[in-house]
């Protein structure tokens, strides 16, 4: 579950409005656990002060303000994503939530898998389609093909090495580690040694031929060089 998450979860704030104490520390803990950044509330005042974030779950039953207006509210101001999460389970209370904005809708009891492949719904049909081509400097990557090129030159790579290059290319300069490129690129039950990144990556810059392309932050993992940097050296 946590490596499922792991993509979708990072920076993503996720705003838990329930009143009942237990019901709200469980899910507030099972959501970090998984690497959202959460924040819990228990009164619709509260939820309605509170920073925009990009996930409600929004409890109906709130001691203030009831939930369906909370959530009215929300919608006007806000883009977040709000999934109502209640122990009303009534189509007629289902529908009045929708139509006031609500993404989706939870019945008490549910269980943490149901509630984070919820999450990963509502993002995306939210956020909006990822590109399908990336560039940086002389290299494109074509997510729908799978085809990488420089500067026009079409280079034959693995599936490793497409998906480390789409790690890195997914956010120029960020540094990637080891083992999130083992994360998105190798099969979930790997449990090698992450030194076999580089074998990959050093496979890799050979076929690029782009000298300073995939830089070695030592101790840390890679990332793509600077544009500018690229092109003073070519």
């Amino acid at each position: 579950m946590r490596d499922r998450d792991a993509g979708v979860a990072e920076e993503t704030r996720v705003l838990v409005v329930e009143d009942d104490k237990g019901i709200a520390e469980s899910l507030v803990r099972g959501l970090r656990q998984v690497g959202y950044v959460v924040e819990g509330v228990r009164s619709g005042r509260a939820a309605l002060s509170a920073p925009s974030p990009d996930v409600v779950l929004l409890d109906l039953g709130l001691p203030d303000i009831d939930g369906v207006e909370v959530c009215r509210r929300l919608r006007a101001r806000s883009d977040a994503a709000i999934i109502a999460v209640t122990a009303r389970g009534e189509e007629a209370d289902r529908v009045v939530a929708l139509d006031e904005g609500a993404d989706d809708y939870l019945v008490k009891p549910f269980g943490l898998a149901e509630l984070l492949a919820r999450i990963r719904a509502v993002l995306r049909r939210r956020r909006p389609a990822e590109p399908e081509i990336l560039r940086h400097g002389p290299l494109a990557l074509d997510l729908r093909t799978r085809q990488v090129s420089v500067e026009g030159r079409v280079v034959t790579l693995t599936p490793k090495e497409f998906g480390i290059l789409e790690c890195l290319a997914a956010d120029p300069g960020r540094v990637v580690s080891r083992q999130q490129i083992l994360d998105r690129a190798w099969d979930a039950d790997w449990y090698g040694p992450t030194k076999v990144v580089d074998v990959h990556v050093a496979a890799l810059r050979r076929k690029l031929a782009v000298p300073g392309l995939i830089e070695t932050v030592y101790g840390h993992g890679f990332r793509l060089g600077a544009v500018q940097e690229l092109r003073d050296r070519s």
